[in-house]
């Protein structure tokens, strides 16, 4: 009876294990999936951006050329259509950056526009060094697998910045 539940023990820690592996090879290939799409998608945001013309700030307004991108949805909406994500425009606001264009989408089920980059998270971290952050961020309360760019003005200022991501949960 032992040598049973011995056998037993030993069966049941090999399928814990089979399916432990399993499923960090499914996470891992989703992750990967997400991340490759993550910087298609923000390729696309960025270049699309850009053909409007030179990035600046006036006053809250986010403008790229003569486009102003505070409450203007059609970028946002095309790269959600296209690659299923969220994407956000935000613009600085004193030390912090704020959505001023986005499709992410708040629990009542209005945008997310007004609400502010999380200040203690990764993106902010990296956005503040001058850089750029890839990887798994909260977004009002949930995991996405996120791209965050930062948008400079003519003199090479981080005036906003570029977010795309894809839900996790």
């Amino acid at each position: 009876m032992q040598n049973l539940s011995s056998t037993l023990v030993k069966i049941t820690t090999c399928i814990a294990l089979a399916l432990g592996l399993l499923v960090g090879r499914l996470t891992a290939q989703t992750d990967g999936t997400h991340a490759a799409a993550v910087k298609t998608a923000m390729a696309e945001m960025i270049a699309e951006a850009t053909k409007l013309g030179e990035p600046k700030l006036d006053g809250a307004a986010l403008l790229f050329g003569t486009t102003k991108i505070n409450g203007n949805y059609a970028l946002v909406d095309a790269l959600k259509t296209k690659y299923k994500c969220t994407s956000t425009f935000f613009a600085k606001k004193g030390e912090g950056f704020v959505r001023i264009s986005t499709n992410v989408i708040k629990d009542d089920g209005s945008r997310a526009v007004g609400t502010q980059l999380d200040p203690k998270g990764p993106a902010m971290a990296a956005i503040l060094k001058d850089g750029a952050y890839y990887g798994v961020a909260d977004i009002l309360g949930k995991k996405y697998q996120t791209g965050y760019e930062p948008v400079r003005n003519a003199a090479n200022e981080i005036i906003g910045i570029y977010y795309v991501g894809f839900l996790l949960e």
